[in-house]
This record gives structure tokens, C-alpha cells and sequence, in this order.
């Protein structure tokens, strides 16, 4: 029987890590969920979060994963047979279009080698296509957990206006929010699908959706079921601070706090913090002389990063051993990249020595597998973590 002392390193792109100060807020009793405490509570939530999303749009809540969020996103815009526009970006990219077609909607779906971002060309090319306007939804996930590709969604909304396209522009942020730099009204989005489990350092079972004007006009016609979904049942109650069902009530204790931590800092200073481990990292991976799965420099991931292996060695084995031997976790490799990548989370509640811990997991991780390797990568990310580290005054 192996017994491991000190903490478990969970470098999983998440779940994240809840902070401590976190987990003190949810440790409460529960309280009547149609009392005027907790009115208060969900009112003060729902006036702070769209800061958020970097929104004037209302942000609704769901207990539920990120998968019930983007059920929400289309079956409150979208009706039996409508054409939605998908770019296959990776894993996440995949499940998202495969509900699309359960949900009995038309797919397009424009393919990617999974190591860069969605195509603005290549999206405005196909709405340029589209004369008819049957194509009612572009859906793009922002920041591919399976890849660590980030696609540009600024430039994507500028592809859809540029052949003045009336499709709705549906994008899925769960390992973004919070994490990376994104901006909903700016960039013309009209759904966004979060959760709670990554950036907002939560743990799993909130879910959100973000809609615009647009978004709200079209569910008004949309003929898709939608019950436990519905944002308009929803908004109407949360209108007096409560829900059509029983929320998740301690997970809002937790939600307020994550929203102050974010806000305390300034989102600004939190995406400067996760560009700055990212890049710790891409200096270890190629000090290590292994490749970034991600091709595209402007689409690397501030979240995570994709390591790919030599052929001939198995990423879940380095996985097994650094688990093991480390007691750390990282992430496999998903779909068509199973056993071929690992992933290293670093987003959430991270700083500079677990990023240095979490690295030298990996490097030992490396020669106890027998993987070659060049035993500089901790050195090159210490060095870098060390010449941008905030100097006192």
C-alpha cells in the first residue's frame, strides 16, 4: 500500500483547484432557497458576473455540466432541421456537433488537423455560400481543452460581418472564462456557454449562458424543446432573486466568492498571470525538445498546453508513472489524439511554484519513462518565471 504525504498536484485543464478561501465560503449550512437571503444572494451574483463574461447581456445559471449548457444554447434559439455552421476544432468541438445532430439540426462541419483554430476564411467563405440565410448559428469553441488551441474570436465575428451573414455566433468558453482574454460584447457574440470548473476555480455543476438581444428574439420563435432550459422561465424568476427549480445553493456561496477573487484582482492582471504561465511552459516543452501540439502561435492556449510525443511512446504510460511515482495528475489525450498527447493544466488558482512543481513532475516523469528528452525544460521556465516576476517597490 503506497501512502502519498504532502497535497495531490492537480494539472488537469480541469477541474481546477479550489482555493481555499473558495471552499470556506461554501462550507455552510444550506439555506431556504425562496427566502429573502437568498434572493440577495442571487441578485448580487447576477449584477457582478456579466463583468465577467466583459458583458452588459444577462447571464443565466444552470445546476449542470458544461454539456447541459450548450443543449441550452440551442435549443432555446434553434427548431427541428435548422442548419448550424460547426468547425471541428478538436475533442469538445466533436461532442458539441454530435448533439446538434441528436438535436435533429442540419451540421456543416469544416474540419481542422486539430493543431490550429477555427478558419475566419474559411467561415466567411461558407456564409458567402449561403444566399439563402439557412444557416442560423456559427458555433465555435473558443479555447479547445483537448488541443490547447485558442481560436480568434474577434477575427471569426469580423469573418461573419464581412459577407453581413444574420447567423447568430454561438461560442463555448468553459476552459476560457476567466482564463483568457474574452470579450463577449465587443466581439458580437450572442451565446456564450461556461462553467464552473475551470477558470472560476469551482468545482463541477454550474453551468451558464450568456445570451444577447438576438439571442433572446430568436428563442422567442425557436421550436426546439425546452423546459428545463428555457431562459425565459428562468429570467422571469431570477427577476425577484429566485429559480423555476432548486439551485445549487452552496455553489453559489462558492460562485459570489470566485466572482470577488476575479474582480479583486482585475481580469486583466488574471489573463496577464495565465499568458505568463503558459509561456513557462512552451519554454519548458521545447527546452525539453518535444513538440507544442499547437501550431499556430497566436492560437496558443493560456489555459493549457498539448505536449505531442516521439512515435513510439505512449503518453497515458508517462501519465500512469508521474501519477505514481509524483502523485500528480495531467491530462490524456482525447479522441483521435488518445495515447499520442498529455496535457498540462495551468489555469485557475496557479501560481509560480506550482507551476515549478508541476513542471519538475514532468521533466522526472520524462526520464522515469524512458522518453529522450533534454533535462533543461524546469530551467528554462525558472528562468523566464523569474525575469518577469513582479518586483517590490
Amino acid at each position: 500500500m503506497t501512502t502519498n504525504s504532502g497535497r495531490h498536484f492537480l494539472q488537469i485543464p480541469g477541474p481546477t483547484n479550489v482555493p481555499d478561501r473558495i471552499l470556506r465560503a461554501m462550507d455552510r449550512p444550506t439555506i431556504d432557497h425562496r427566502s429573502e437571503d437568498f434572493a440577495e444572494l442571487t441578485k448580487e451574483i447576477l449584477g457582478k458576473l456579466p463583468k465577467i463574461f466583459q458583458t452588459n447581456n444577462p447571464v443565466i445559471i444552470y445546476p449542470a455540466s458544461g454539456t447541459g449548457a450548450w443543449e441550452a444554447a440551442l435549443v432555446n434559439t434553434l427548431s427541428p432541421g435548422d442548419t448550424v455552421l460547426c468547425c471541428e476544432t478538436g475533442h469538445f468541438a466533436v461532442l458539441w456537433r454530435r448533439m446538434a445532430e441528436r438535436l435533429d439540426l442540419n451540421v456543416i462541419n469544416l474540419e481542422t488537423d486539430w493543431r490550429r483554430g477555427a478558419d475566419p476564411s474559411a467561415i466567411a467563405d461558407r456564409l458567402a455560400q449561403d444566399k439563402a440565410g439557412k444557416i442560423k448559428a456559427v458555433c465555435i469553441v473558443h479555447n479547445e481543452t483537448s488541443t490547447g488551441v485558442t481560436s480568434r474570436i474577434g477575427a471569426l465575428r469580423e469573418a461573419i460581418d464581412s459577407v453581413d451573414h444574420p447567423a447568430l455566433f454561438m461560442v463555448d468558453t468553459i476552459s476560457s472564462l476567466a482564463s483568457i482574454d474574452y470579450r463577449m460584447d465587443a466581439w458580437g457574440v450572442d451565446v456564450t456557454i461556461a462553467g464552473s470548473q475551470k477558470g472560476l476555480m469551482l468545482p463541477p455543476g454550474l453551468s451558464f449562458n450568456a445570451v444577447s438581444e438576438k439571442a433572446l428574439a430568436a428563442s422567442r420563435t425557436a421550436r426546439l424543446p425546452s423546459i428545463y432550459w428555457n431562459w425565459q422561465d428562468i429570467l422571469d424568476a431570477n427577476q425577484s432573486g429566485f429559480y423555476v427549480y432548486t439551485p445549487a445553493t452552496n455553489l453559489l456561496y462558492g460562485l459570489r466568492e470566485a466572482v470577488d477573487m476575479l474582480l479583486e484582482e482585475g481580469l486583466q492582471n488574471v489573463f496577464q498571470r495565465h499568458d505568463r504561465h503558459a509561456e513557462a511552459t512552451r519554454r519548458a516543452v521545447r527546452a525539453w525538445d518535444l513538440d507544442i501540439l499547437c501550431e499556430v502561435p497566436e492560437e496558443y492556449s493560456s489555459s493549457l498546453t498539448a505536449v505531442l510525443l516521439p512515435d513510439g511512446h505512449n503518453a497515458d504510460a508517462l501519465r500512469r508513472n508521474i501519477l505514481s511515482a509524483f502523485d500528480m495528475s495531467l491530462g490524456a489525450g482525447l479522441g483521435k489524439l488518445a495515447g499520442r498527447v498529455f496535457r498540462i493544466g495551468h489555469l485557475g488558482s496557479f501560481n509560480d511554484l506550482m507551476l515549478a512543481g508541476t513542471l519538475s513532475g514532468v521533466e522526472m516523469g520524462l526520464g522515469l519513462s524512458g522518453i529522450p528528452y533534454q533535462s533543461s525544460g524546469v530551467k528554462a521556465a525558472m528562468d523566464y518565471l523569474q525575469e518577469t516576476a513582479p518586483r517590490s517597490k
